[in-house]
């Protein structure tokens, strides 16, 4: 995940163009002839639009734009196990 990426998505992008996108970058991900390395990027893409749905909805519930970036970034890499 890229916060500039999923903030350029977040900024241009209505929620229904990135749930459509994610919808047809799901689907294309099933075809028997990709490779690895394209399911790799298929995978960061639909993160990164997963990202800008969050953020939206940050946005949406009354955090200032720049923050919501922030908070759901502070969220993934909470997430993450330092093990």
């Amino acid at each position: 995940m890229k916060l500039p990426v999923i903030k350029q998505i977040q900024r241009t992008c209505t929620v229904a163009e990135i749930e459509t996108t994610i919808q047809v970058l799901e689907n294309t991900s099933e075809a028997a002839s990709l490779k690895e390395e394209e399911l790799d990027v298929i995978g960061e893409l639909i993160s990164n639009c997963c990202g800008a749905l969050e953020v939206h909805q940050l946005i949406a519930d009354g955090m200032p734009e720049k923050e919501a970036g922030n908070a759901f970034m502070k969220k993934v890499l909470n997430s993450i196990d330092l093990k």
